[in-house]
């Protein structure tokens, strides 16, 4: 395996505690990561107690499937990850279904629109929270404080060019929001949504 494909160290150790059942790795990985399975779950849900739930099944499942998780697949944060937006668009589908059956409102389209605007915008999330710092706080100059990018130079202190620079690398990282895969997942690692 050549050097840039060794996972981190942390996920390889993490993985090999959770494995051997040590509880306190489960604690850690919790403390860690709950944060981020919470509110992607939420992202794609909106809804508060749904969240909570796809967050317990997440760390159960971690618990009880340390060895799911391939580190030459890559970090233990995209796995988490992946593994939160997959069964978050599962639960919405079924709800959303169970609901389009009870009430017969709406069509199998309309369900299917919902599903994936919910997707995108969770894949958006996680992309702006996995961003390098410098390019989420010129994105969010950008968008939140509505700076142009001369602006934002002034206000982080950078050239004009490595702001226009920042601000197009963090545009291009958010327009994969689109693609199919799970978010964080790499490029033929994961499945349509």
């Amino acid at each position: 395996m050549a050097k840039k494909d060794v996972p981190p160290r942390w996920d390889r150790k993490m993985q090999q505690r959770l494995a051997r059942g040590e509880a306190a790795a489960l604690g850690e990985l919790y403390d860690r990561f709950a944060s981020l399975v919470h509110g992607l779950a939420h992202r794609v849900l909106g809804d508060e107690r749904a969240a909570d739930g796809i967050t317990r099944e997440v760390f159960v499942h971690v618990w009880e499937h340390p060895d799911a998780y391939d580190p030459r697949q890559g970090p233990l944060r995209t796995w988490v990850a992946t593994l939160t937006h997959r069964l978050a668009v599962q639960r919405l589908r079924a709800t959303e279904t169970a609901a389009l059956a009870r009430d017969g409102s709406g069509t199998a389209e309309e369900l299917e629109i919902r599903v994936r605007r919910a997707s995108v915008a969770a894949r958006a999330d996680y992309i702006v929270q996995s961003m390098p710092v410098p390019l989420r706080s010129a994105l969010e100059r950008a968008y939140f404080q509505r700076r142009d990018y001369r602006q934002t130079a002034t206000d982080l202190d950078i050239t004009e060019d490595e702001a226009r620079r920042r601000l197009r690398l963090g545009l291009q990282l958010l327009s994969t929001a689109h693609e199919t895969e799970p978010p964080g997942t790499p490029p033929g690692h994961g499945g349509a949504v």
